[in-house]
Order: structure tokens, then C-alpha cells, then sequence
């Protein structure tokens, strides 16, 4: 596979089909492709998301639109600056990359041969584009097997924080749990063979009462080709757990204990290799509640941040394979909250009313990065540092660090409508899918915020 950037001398005329040819052109050998399908992209401002916008042809007018091409196709796509902005566009599976153009009516090209199929990524590489709305497929053949790995989706709705203890004494609590080994959705046109408890990344959040007696069924499903384990940080035992729950596939293990100290915890496998199986999904959080249970709040919310480390590069498409090299040195391909990459910003939505108090239980699954976790546009009112629910809450927190393994509780009114964007303040990590949306809806207080200018949705990452 040969590819090469091909600037294009488009005399500020946007819509011109294709770009004049160099008569050596910028590549390790004297090739010249004549393209098979040219099209042609215009960069814009749409519904405050930086887009591109198909100028010609049967996708005119589609903003990011699907660019569908024959395998073993010669591609070219063309390019015109339409918002003075700096931009660029990658085809990364096909290293395929143009020039930075800026100022309206510049141009620019790539030219590459489809030479396998399946679905790709093009974007803008420019930090911060792809996550603002600058990103679309190209096609290549038909994908259909592809496409069937990608329908089973393993993401943890964030509502699902179970039932508050309220201010009851303490019982006797059973929670069961089965480990599963299944393929399942990472974002459109991609999959991954996830590790999951209860067939969610996250597993299910556990919630109960401190002096509580609780017993751990955990199954390995019949289907699963490993052994696998639970240990749970809230757990005083060996292993957390652990110790007593090494599972082959088709066991049941179990054990008790008693909910000894209130807090935030996690849960993982602890089968070796132990950060395989946390970065295949196997991760949760448990909340032991004081005594009286937690007070009362209009919205809570289940979100875990988690990486994976694949083979394949970011963007790619099909079945993603683990990759033990880039676990070691920790080089994630692939960041999510809550199992995929979209799971908080298209297949769950976060919602509240102005003059909610809202309540985010977080943690880090892992298992190697810390997160700086942050809310665009708020502050958090209390943050309980390291899921102490027994320390006097931090007030008035723009971020919070939370390591692998760790947890925290947020809580923060809010105040404004808009779309307030959850993300790891390491902000490159949001272009591998690190981002979540939370829906404020209501009226307006022009006391608090007020501008004429238009809202870019997308602005802040």
C-alpha cells in the first residue's frame, strides 16, 4: 500500500471535482495514482460542532458523511477550508495525511489506494477537532462481517446506582455476580472481546449499609475460557476476596463478610494476569452507606473511566485485538467512561434540571492511568476526596485527581441549562473516547451567564 499527500491547486473555487496532479508526487517512488472516486469536503461551523460538508455528488449537503468506496479503489479527497479555521484531514489506517490549510478558500488533498476492507476513520488531526465534531467513515467494500460483531452493547447505563439504604439497620445482603467473556460494542465499526462481571463495563454497582453482612455468589459462566476472581477494596479478608474465588469456567465460589467501613470502593478480577483482566472490563464500584444512608439528592450517576490497549490503532475498525506490549507500557489505544467510547454521549443520556443537586459516584477502573476528573462549565460543590465518606467533603473543586483503583463522590447544583461535558483533564485522552455529555435542561438566569455570541456545543475539549 502506497500513499501520499497531494497539495491542491483549487484557485480559492470550491467544489472542483479534482486537484491537478504533481509530475513526481510526494511519495518513495515515482507512482502516480490517477483516482478511481474523488470527493470533495468543505470545512464548517454546523449546530455550534466543527463538521465537514460534502460540496458534490450523491452526499452533497451530508455534513460528515460516509465515504463508501470499492476495495482496491484509488481514492482521492479533496478539501476546502470553509470557516478560515486551521484544519487538515487523515485517513490513519491508509497513512494518508494532508497539509494544514487556514484562511477560507485554501485546499488541499489526500490520494491513497483502499487496499482492504472494512470501515475507517477519516478526521482532522488538529487537537481538539476530532472530539468537536470533525470525524466521519470511509467505507471500503462491504463490511457486513464486521458490522455483526458490533450489535451487542456491554455499556453500564449510568443510572443504574441501585436502591439508597435509607436510614434502616443493617441485614443481611446477598450479591451475585457471573463472569462472562463476550464480544461487544466499542463505538461504531469497532468491537472488542470484553471480561465482564454481569455482562456490563462497569459490573453492576453494589450498594449497602455499613455493618451489613454480605454474601459473594460469583459464577464463571460455562462459555468463558479463563479463570476469574472478585476482589472487592471494601472487603477486610485475603485477597479482598479474592483468594477464595479463583474460578474455572463453569464454579460457583463464594464467601461473606461484613461491611466494616463506610465508603466508595472498587471491585476487580485478581486473576493473574490481574491488568488484563481489569483492562478487559472486569470492574465496578461498591458503596457501603454511613449509617442513615446518604442524603438526599435530585440526580445520581454511575460513571467508571476505564483503557484499553489493542493492537490496532484508534479509529480502527472490526474486532479489536489485546495487545500485552502496549499493557505494559501503558499506551492506551482506547479510553472510555462506562465501556465504550460513546456510552455517555450517544448511547446514555445524563440529564438534570436547573436547581438539581446532582451526585456522580466515580471511579477508576484502570488499570494503570490516574484521572483528573472534571465537569466542563461547573464546579463541584463537595468533593469527597479518595471516597471518604467519613472526612468533612472538599468544597468549591474544578478537578479531582482519582487513582487506578480509586473512587470519589461529586455533588454540584446545577445552575445553567447546556451540555456540560465530563472528561479526564488530561485532555488528549478525550480524542480516544474519553468523554461524557450531562444534559442540563430549564430556564436561563442571565445573572449567571449571558451572551449573544453562538454556543459552540462541542467547545471546552
Amino acid at each position: 500500500m502506497r500513499a501520499f499527500v497531494l497539495i491542491a491547486t483549487l484557485c480559492g473555487m470550491v467544489g472542483l471535482a479534482s486537484p491537478a496532479f504533481a509530475e513526481h508526487p510526494q511519495s518513495s517512488s515515482d507512482v502516480t495514482y490517477v483516482p478511481d472516486v474523488t470527493y470533495t469536503l468543505r470545512t464548517d461551523i454546523a449546530d455550534g460542532k466543527l463538521v465537514y460538508v460534502s460540496e458534490a455528488g450523491p452526499t452533497k449537503g451530508q455534513i460528515n458523511p460516509d465515504l463508501k468506496v470499492d476495495e482496491g479503489a484509488v481514492v482521492q479527497i479533496n478539501v476546502v477550508n470553509g470557516d478560515g479555521a486551521l484544519h487538515d484531514l487523515a485517513v490513519p489506517e491508509f497513512d494518508a495525511k494532508s497539509d494544514e490549510i487556514s484562511g477560507k478558500g485554501s485546499a488541499t488533498a489526500i490520494v491513497f489506494k483502499a487496499n482492504k476492507a472494512g470501515t475507517f476513520e477519516y478526521l482532522c488531526t488538529l487537537p481538539g477537532h476530532k472530539a468537536a465534531g470533525m470525524v466521519g467513515k470511509v467505507i471500503v467494500g462491504d463490511p457486513k462481517e464486521q458490522a455483526a460483531t458490533e450489535e451487542r452493547d456491554l455499556s453500564m447505563d449510568p443510572h443504574k446506582v441501585g436502591e439508597p439504604v435509607g436510614d434502616r439497620g443493617p441485614k443481611n445482603i446477598t450479591v451475585d455476580l457471573e463472569t462472562t467473556e463476550v464480544v461487544g460494542r466499542l463505538s461504531d465499526g469497532s468491537s472488542y472481546k470484553f471480561w465482564t462481571f454481569n455482562n456490563t463495563v462497569p459490573g453492576p454497582m453494589i450498594r449497602v449499609r455499613v455493618g451489613d453482612s454480605v454474601t459473594v455468589n460469583m459464577k464463571n459462566s460455562d462459555e468463558s475460557a479463563h479463570i476469574h476472581s472478585v476482589d472487592f477494596h471494601a472487603v477486610t479478608g485475603p485477597g479482598g476476596g479474592a483468594a477464595v474465588t479463583q474460578a474455572a469456567p463453569g464454579q460457583t465460589k463464594s464467601f461473606s463478610f461484613k461491611a466494616m467501613a463506610p465508603g466508595l470502593y472498587v471491585y476487580h478480577c485478581a486473576t493473574p494476569m490481574v491488568a488484563q483482566h481489569i483492562t478487559n472490563g472486569m470492574y465496578g464500584l461498591i458503596l457501603v452507606e454511613p449509617e442513615g444512608g446518604l442524603s438526599e439528592v435530585d440526580r445520581e450517576f454511575y460513571v467508571m473511566q476505564g483503557e484499553l490497549y489493542t493492537a490496532e490503532r484508534h479509529g480502527s475498525s472490526g474486532l479489536q485485538e489485546f495487545s500485552l506490549d502496549k499493557m505494559l507500557d501503558e499506551r492506551p489505544e482506547h479510553m472510555m467512561f462506562n465501556g465504550a467510547m460513546d456510552a455517555l454521549t450517544a448511547t446514555h443520556k445524563m440529564e438534570s434540571e436547573t436547581g438539581d443537586n446532582v451526585r456522580i459516584f466515580f471511579g477508576v477502573g484502570g488499570p494503570n492511568l490516574v484521572s483528573s476528573f472534571h465537569v466542563i462549565g461547573e464546579i463541584f460543590d463537595k468533593v469527597y476526596d479518595q471516597a471518604s465518606l467519613t472526612s468533612p467533603p472538599l468544597t468549591n473543586v474544578q478537578t479531582t485527581l482519582v487513582p487506578p483503583g480509586g473512587a470519589t463522590m461529586v455533588e454540584f447544583v446545577t445552575e445553567f441549562p447546556g451540555k456540560y461535558i465530563l472528561v479526564d483533564h488530561a485532555l488528549s485522552r478525550a480524542e480516544k473516547g474519553l468523554v461524557g455529555i450531562l444534559n442540563v435542561n430549564g430556564e436561563a438566569d442571565p445573572e449567571i451567564f449571558e451572551s449573544s455570541e453562538l454556543v459552540h456545543e462541542s467547545a471546552g475539549h
